[in-house]
């Protein structure tokens, strides 16, 4: 805790000195950072702010204009107050001229109408302020031995809240770049009143810096990721209606630890998979995250477990699971997944590196031969798998490569069709690229952190203008694009008045600062709102 002014005139040895406010009562919750008996008016370059000053004023000078400067000086580095006693230099009370002069400034000035020693005020307030220190060590303590267990364990995100709200006693709150929940705690209170129209709420809460405090909205928000990836924020709900409700010093430091628990396990991957499938995972995770200086030694990695790379047609498949469920369960699953789809490119006689990508998906690495019929071979592989795992996975299929350079681009091309397939499956053995469109490629691309700062840049000061007047553009814009342009049949589709309607197409290109009559400016508003709809689906 902190030690206002305030707390300092409740204090034992400060109340025998009957103290009495007689300037700035209103700057009474200024925080006491230290106490400063002197005697000298040359005090200011002495002090760093934060401040009591003790004084029996018989070193203050007669002349008003002095008395002026004085207080300038102290409001000038911050000092927290100025206490007088009477009784040496001034007898009933202190001058006019310091009154105004510590008004002016903002300082509280207070009169000791009664002698008290300076050095019990002195032990009084510092003890006070060592023994919070002492406490926020404690608690300092306490939080890093708790986020240190849950970073060790790997906690999921629903854990480390739960930590964070039964400390603080207040809901926390984690969203993504889109400013959709991923998980909350609402430390008892009804859930659904808190999270009630959440993405308009959030858009309009901007602190400044990773760390911020709202006061307007009550939230103490703070960025979360790690290695220069922010995916997120996390955030305390405090009470903007009741003052002592707002985040202490203590809180920051909770939020802030917990925002770096869950980047940390965000980075963990905890898969249970057999001493091969660890290193081939390794090896294609490595390629994909150009971990290797050289694709060569890549290359040599992978021909030291028995997957020739060079010299061969390299083609990345992706094996994903319709089931998205979590802990020991689904990875057993895939770790079953990853090792049948090894013995089926065995049984194929064909070689390949095979690991797991994540929670659903195992990475497969297919090397052929020159001559070898890449149909063929997934034929064979599709049915495999199918014989033995049945239609609850898919299989994505990307493009056929020739260098360990491009393989990352198969990859992708492999997870894109496996995800969209698993939510719209037709029962083919296997899918490719060519089977998807625009707004395929967009829905599994919806959990990532580019695509959502995307959607932001170019619908953000739109989305936010919605929010704070309750009004309609976003859609007006999505009726007019959708409409090709064709502003007439725009507004006859929203029911409105072409006047009405070209007064709102204005209007959305002077927030946006875009050229709506533009082709190119058209392209990338439509795709970011298309993108929309996805990114504030909830993540599966």
């Amino acid at each position: 805790m902190v030690l206002t002014l305030a707390d300092v005139l409740r204090l034992e040895p400060m109340r025998r000195g009957k103290p009495r406010v007689v300037a700035g009562a209103d700057r009474l919750g200024g925080v006491v950072r230290w106490v400063h008996v002197a005697e000298v008016v040359d005090l200011a370059h002495l002090l760093r702010g934060g401040e009591l000053v003790l004084t029996t004023g018989i070193g203050l000078p007669a002349e008003p204009h002095l008395l002026r400067k004085y207080v300038a000086d102290l409001a000038a580095v911050g000092v927290s107050g100025v206490a007088v006693e009477l009784g040496h230099r001034f007898q009933r009370d202190v001058p006019g001229a310091l009154v105004a002069a510590a008004e002016e400034h903002g300082i509280p000035l207070i009169v000791l109408e009664r002698e008290t020693p300076f050095v019990e005020i002195t032990e009084s307030v510092h003890g006070q302020i060592i023994d919070a220190q002492l406490e926020e060590l404690r608690a300092s303590e306490q939080l890093h031995e708790v986020f240190t267990d849950l970073s060790v364990e790997g906690a999921p995100p629903d854990d480390v809240l739960a930590q964070v709200a039964g400390l603080a006693g207040r809901p926390v709150v984690l969203e993504n770049l889109a400013h959709q929940v991923l998980a909350c705690d609402a430390a008892g209170r009804d859930t659904g009143k808190l999270l009630a129209t959440w993405e308009t709420r959030s858009r309009s809460v901007t602190p400044h810096g990773r760390t911020g405090y709202d006061e307007t909205a009550g939230w103490l928000v703070t960025v979360v990721g790690a290695r220069g990836q922010d995916w997120g924020r996390l955030i305390l709900i405090c009470d903007p209606d009741d003052a002592a409700s707002g985040p202490t010093p203590r809180h920051t430091v909770l939020l802030e630890r917990a925002a770096t628990t869950l980047a940390l396990g965000r980075l963990l991957e905890r898969h249970e998979e057999g001493l091969e499938r660890q290193t081939h995972r390794t090896i294609i995770t490595g390629i994909l995250a150009h971990a290797y200086s050289d694709p060569e030694e890549a290359a040599v990695r992978a021909r030291a477990v028995g997957v020739p790379l060079t010299g061969r047609r390299l083609l990345g498949i992706v094996v994903r699971t319709r089931d998205t469920g979590t802990g020991l369960a689904a990875q057993a699953r895939l770790s079953e997944v990853a090792e049948t789809t090894a013995a089926a490119i065995r049984a194929a006689r064909s070689t390949a590196l095979v690991g797991s990508l994540d929670d659903v998906r195992v990475g497969v690495l297919l090397t052929l031969a020159t001559r070898t019929s890449v149909e063929a071979t997934l034929d064979a592989l599709a049915e495999r798998l199918r014989s033995r795992l049945g239609t609850d996975v898919v299989i994505g299929v990307g493009s056929e490569v020739d260098s360990i350079r491009d393989v990352r681009r198969s990859f992708l091309e492999a997870r894109q069709v496996a995800d969209v397939a698993a939510g719209r499956p037709d029962g083919r053995g296997y899918y490719r690229l060519p089977d998807l469109r625009l707004r395929g490629l967009l829905h599994l691309l919806r959990d990532d952190e580019r695509l959502q700062t995307f959607v932001e840049r170019e619908l953000g000061p739109l989305l936010r203008y919605d929010a704070q007047h309750d009004s309609e553009l976003t859609r007006a814009l999505g009726a007019y694009l959708d409409s090709g342009r064709n502003k007439a049949v725009a507004a006859r589709r929203s029911h409105l008045s072409r006047p009405a309607f070209y007064e709102r197409l204005k209007r959305i290109s002077r927030i946006l600062g875009a050229d709506l009559d533009d082709v190119e400016s058209c392209v990338s508003l439509h795709v970011a709102l298309v993108a929309l709809e996805y990114v504030r689906q909830p993540p599966p």
